[in-house]
């Protein structure tokens, strides 16, 4: 019987959690479970996934059932990113008096310069490939309004989502209005995406234009999918984990006391809750869905309403028991670390992996390995290793950019 990739990678995976597993005694808990270290190692284990999920969306292992797990859990791997970028933010500023002082100015070249140097990579990379593309094309990408790296919306989200905390907490005020004020925003940016869509429906010249591959419509490509921001479900739905983050610092020592008490029992209602709502948001994709512009009934927007907020309990309970289930088990060890240091940097280079490999290994006919198994396992190792290695190159760039101009603010002031 032939062991197939899913199994492999299955398996590496429980070897990987396993390696520096640390389970409390019973009737105790880790009091560490929201360190940094715990922290960084949950983003490390999460950013294997983001890649895992990446390389299952591949036709080729689609077609052969291959790391179905992964397939639609992207969005579950990104929130654990979200929940504690929230969580940090806010532990700051109720820990640091001056945090505040200088907040943009400190954090967002931390964001925005990764981003500008991804389209610089990517710019580089099309030029190779000889892709082509317009002259608008090649300025608004440039510009980063329109996507050389569609997987770079994260940076942009977290842009947005820093700005709208420093304005709501920049000043003392009432924590729960602060942070209903940013379940506003967050679920505006939803909005966002349910009336856009995943292109422009409302450019082209007549109803459902996009249905018609032979339009003239469908060669102009600012009207393709994923072009623009906000063109895909996963900028939205994610983002709740932030709030979850802020929500769980806020009442943390409550949150903490809770989960303790009838640990088993709590636990138990948390995964059924968690699987409750699972079933939930694949019924709600299922019959009404996100793709609704291609049941040709024009955008569909109140249907990407629908699935969308019934996605966000899931998220949320989701993201929870991950973090309850830290408070007994939890795992750090030098992979985990490596890639929650370079969490940021694997995400950004990894669409450029894939797209080295795919023409090597995944098409057809000009793969250089024949049989199906062996290509589609060198490309799991090959996207892995090359994704690693381009992500230190960005890091290193970045880290140099964002030391220069550190040092010529200091210069300014």
């Amino acid at each position: 019987m032939e062991i197939g990739i899913t199994v492999i990678v299955t398996i590496l995976c429980l070897l990987l959690f396993i390696w520096g597993i640390s389970v409390a005694k019973p009737h105790m808990f880790h009091e560490d479970y929201l360190s940094i270290d715990v922290m960084r190692s949950m983003r490390g284990l999460a950013a294997i996934g983001v890649i895992l999920h990446h390389i299952s969306q591949e036709e080729v292992f689609a077609a052969a059932g291959e790391l179905d797990l992964f397939r639609e859990t992207g969005y579950l791997f990104v929130s654990l990113f979200f929940f504690s970028s929230g969580y940090g933010l806010l532990k700051n500023l109720d820990n640091r008096p001056d945090y505040m002082n200088g907040f943009l100015g400190r954090r967002l070249p931390v964001i925005v310069i990764p981003y500008y140097t991804s389209i610089l990579f990517y710019g580089i990379y099309n030029i190779i490939a000889r892709n082509h593309l317009e002259a608008l094309q090649w300025i608004t990408n440039i510009l980063g309004v329109t996507a050389m790296n569609e997987y770079a919306w994260y940076p942009v989200v977290l842009t947005i989502l820093y700005i709208a905390f420093y304005l709501i907490f920049r000043k003392e005020g009432n924590r729960r209005r602060q942070l209903f004020r940013l379940f506003l925003v967050i679920i505006a940016l939803g909005m966002i995406f349910c009336i856009g869509g995943h292109f422009l429906w409302w450019a082209g010249s007549g109803p459902n234009w996009w249905m018609n591959p032979y339009g003239a419509d469908q060669k102009k490509w600012w009207l393709g999918q994923k072009v623009f921001w906000f063109s895909g479900e996963w900028w939205v739905n994610s983002p709740i984990a932030f709030l979850l983050g802020m929500i769980y610092e806020t009442y943390e020592k409550k949150l903490t006391e809770f989960f303790h008490k009838k640990y088993p029992l709590k636990m138990a209602v948390l995964i059924i809750l968690t699987l409750a709502a699972d079933v939930l948001t694949n019924y709600t994709r299922a019959v009404f869905g996100f793709w609704t512009e291609y049941a040709g009934n024009g955008p569909a927007i109140t249907e990407k309403i629908i699935t969308y907020l019934t996605q966000l309990p899931h998220i949320i309970l989701f993201t929870l028991f991950i973090i309850v289930f830290t408070m007994k088990i939890r795992t750090i060890n030098p992979i985990s670390k490596f890639f929650g240091k370079y969490s940021l940097d694997t995400y950004m280079m990894n669409l450029m992996a894939l797209l080295i490999f795919r023409p090597l290994l995944l098409d057809f006919p000009g793969r250089i390995i024949k049989d199906a198994d062996l290509a589609m396992g060198s490309f799991v190792i090959c996207v892995f290793a090359v994704t690693i290695v381009l992500a230190l190159i960005y890091h290193k760039l970045n880290e140099l950019l964002i030391n220069w101009i550190g040092r010529l603010n200091k210069v300014k002031s």
